[in-house]
């Protein structure tokens, strides 16, 4: 990856503290800078901006996790440059250094922004690509906490459709994904078992295409489904047939077969499905096959920061007036 000169070169600057809103480093202290980036970078007493723009460039230059996402020890850089416990006086939300640092970004496709976790995050402007992704596993905040347990509530009084439309579809675009295409509920004859298709570029530019059923409530191997449950014996069939046809790309006009299968389910997905699903399938498509239940879809959405929809926001009701008389 490359970044222009005059970008790297504004980098370079508020890392050395020639822009407000940064505090300034000398020499010594321009190392000491990279050494809580865990970086073995010693200055050389050259022109700092200089300096510490090639080894910008250096970090630059390191492979791509993913496509459209920056090298991960260059992401690690700008978090460490954008903590918060660095703010100045005249700056304490940090607002203005993001500001400052998203110049340089916004002119290479890029947008750093805080998340719930008050750390820095960077995605690409137009495919929403997270670098250095949130990890969905690490301790949230009570925050996080709250805005969880109101998707909580939402998933379990959503429908299928809103399911797809509110929650998984922002989700997997901010993974990366493209092209995701929600198949409907209108005429069930066109899905041939997927609600919704996809697919993830790698980094060496080879194409990944995901098929996705989805189920709202709990998914599960009992010899009769519930109201709200659903028997993993009822998408078996379904998920032959995701794996068995053809979808149209549109991009590259020709037809291409499902590599991967998502099974995604609102509710739980229980050991015993999981286990039945497998016994059921060879080998080959046993390997094709990925699940995600509540609690992934919970930990993905919080740990990326999404908004929660629009129908899970709490309401606040109107306040009376006590003293006018009914």
């Amino acid at each position: 990856m490359k970044f222009k000169s005059r970008n790297l070169r504004a980098i370079a600057e508020l890392v050395i503290g020639d822009k407000e809103f940064f505090p300034y480093r000398s020499s010594s202290y321009i190392t000491q800078f990279f050494e809580e980036c865990d970086l073995d970078f010693v200055h050389d007493g050259s022109t700092r901006w200089h300096w510490t723009s090639e080894r910008l460039e250096e970090l630059l230059q390191e492979p791509q996790p993913a496509a459209h996402a920056l090298p991960e020890r260059f992401v690690h850089v700008l978090r460490v440059l954008m903590h918060k416990s660095d703010a100045e006086p005249n700056d304490p939300d940090r607002s203005k250094a993001l500001e400052e640092l998203n110049k340089p970004l916004s002119r290479e496709g890029y947008e750093a922004f805080y998340g719930d976790d008050e750390l820095l995050y960077i995605h690409h402007i137009g495919t929403k690509t997270i670098s250095l992704a949130a990890n969905p596993h690490r301790p949230f905040t009570p925050k996080e906490i709250e805005k969880r347990d109101q998707l909580i509530t939402y998933l379990s009084q959503c429908s299928e459709d809103e399911l797809i439309e509110a929650v998984l579809l922002p989700l997997f675009r901010q993974l990366g994904y493209h092209r995701i295409t929600a198949a409907g509920h209108k005429d069930k004859a066109l899905e041939y078992g997927k609600d919704i298709w996809m697919r993830y570029v790698l980094p060496t530019q080879h194409v990944l295409y995901f098929g996705i059923q989805v189920k709202k409530g709990k998914l599960d191997a009992s010899g009769v489904s519930k109201a709200t449950n659903a028997n993993v014996s009822e998408i078996y069939n379904q998920v032959l047939m995701m794996l068995g046809h053809e979808i149209f790309d549109p991009e590259i006009s020709r037809r291409v077969l499902v590599d991967h299968a998502f099974i995604v389910a609102g509710g739980e997905i229980t050991k015993q499905a999981r286990n039945w699903l497998g016994g059921k399938l060879d080998a080959s498509k046993r390997s094709q096959i990925l699940f995600m239940d509540r609690e992934d879809i919970l930990n993905l959405y919080i740990a990326n920061g999404l908004p929660l929809p629009e129908k899970a926001l709490p309401t606040t009701e109107p306040e009376c007036d006590d003293d006018i008389p009914f």
